[in-house]
């Protein structure tokens, strides 16, 4: 399957070197200010489809014989906000030949479809980075550490990921100018609490908080994870998860170099942030948690401030589908265009790609 994907993408990007070249071509995704929704190419008038409510964005696509095309993507809606549960009945596919003037719909008797499961190709990681520093660990440490072991027991599969497709590493900062790691990337669940049970009130005695410069560490090794799946021919999302319950005190970096590191980021990396108490400050935290953010007032809500950005995770990642089918197309037949599109009670989208069906014959049982 490398194999084939690697050829593909090397196909998919000369595809899209050429479909740039006309801005009329490309799809307008710049719907918010989160910057969140990928590049696709817009469907035919012919079809003669509506305005897009939801948002499907290519990651991947890639064929297998004898006749199988398999595309990868995240949905999303106008608003930026993943849409989940979504499954093969919700899904049409629309073929154009070289001897069609339009796309003809491909019907289930023509075609089998199906959502498979994606961890053989994708990475969702989680940074969880906190605040250690010793106005915390004084006041909320029990309370912090409750809250991160609930978060963890939310977002990482109850038994151990054997196909890695979900990790996490926890990371903490103080005043120092580093980004601690508390616990590597893994896909353990019982080693993540572990690593969370072993924080003592004594592991740091810094009362300053160097809050961005955390920021910009953190989204740099987000930006390691994705590089590192890509490595691996694995499409990678990420998500930086920042608590805090002060305000940079540190100075050792600007708030323009923070915030603008988090705005540079590759769109496949979230941002939440998590701030405690009143000395927080609420503007900040939200530009840095550009993705959701959220804030308890006291020590006993942050169990609940903690699951709220877990589901706003998983949404996101389960949000990716991989979606495959057998195309009635065979050799010979040359480049086709390929239109998927989904509807989900009253919303819908599409996006359109193209795929050769070189050396496809029948037999493709999905």
């Amino acid at each position: 399957m490398k194999l084939n994907l690697k050829i593909f993408s090397i196909f998919c990007l000369t595809l899209l070197a050429i479909s740039c070249g006309n801005a009329d071509d490309d799809v307008d995704f710049d719907f918010n200010d989160k910057g969140e929704l990928g590049k696709g190419t817009t469907v035919d008038d012919c079809l003669g489809f509506g305005e897009n409510d939801l948002i499907l964005s290519i990651q991947e696509q890639y064929t297998a014989k004898p006749s199988k095309v398999s595309v990868f993507f995240k949905v999303s809606d106008a608003d930026g906000n993943p849409v989940v549960g979504l499954v093969e009945d919700d899904f049409t596919i629309y073929e154009q030949g070289r001897n069609d003037d339009c796309f003809n719909k491909i019907s289930t008797t023509e075609s089998s479809k199906k959502i498979s499961p994606n961890g053989q190709i994708f990475n969702n990681s989680t940074l969880l980075v906190l605040d250690l520093s010793k106005s915390v660990l004084d006041s909320s440490l029990d309370e912090l550490k409750a809250a991160s072991i609930s978060f963890i027991n939310n977002v990482m599969p109850e038994e151990e990921d054997k196909s890695d497709s979900f990790t996490m590493s926890i990371h903490w900062f103080d005043g120092e100018d580093k980004l601690h790691e508390l616990n590597p990337l893994t896909s353990s669940r019982d080693e993540l609490v572990a690593a969370i049970e072993s924080i003592t009130s004594t592991i740091s005695s810094d009362a300053s908080t160097d809050l961005y410069g955390a920021a910009i560490r953190s989204t740099d090794l987000a930006s390691k994870y994705l590089k590192d799946n890509t490595a691996k021919d694995v499409i990678g999302a990420a998500s930086v998860v920042l608590f805090t319950d002060g305000t940079d005190q540190a100075s050792r970096y600007t708030k323009a170099a923070a915030l603008k590191k988090v705005t540079d980021a590759d769109p496949n990396i979230s941002f939440f942030s998590i701030g405690l108490g009143s000395e927080i400050d609420a503007e900040i935290l939200k530009e840095l948690g550009k993705t959701f953010s959220v804030f308890a007032t006291n020590k006993e809500e942050l169990e609940t401030t903690f699951n709220e950005i877990s589901t706003k995770i998983s949404e996101r990642a389960n949000s990716f589908y991989l979606f495959e089918y057998c195309t009635p197309k065979r050799d010979g037949s040359g480049t086709s265009n390929l239109v998927i599109q989904v509807k989900k009670q009253n919303r819908e989208g599409a996006v359109q790609t193209k795929f050769s069906a070189d050396g496809f014959t029948g037999g493709c049982g999905l």
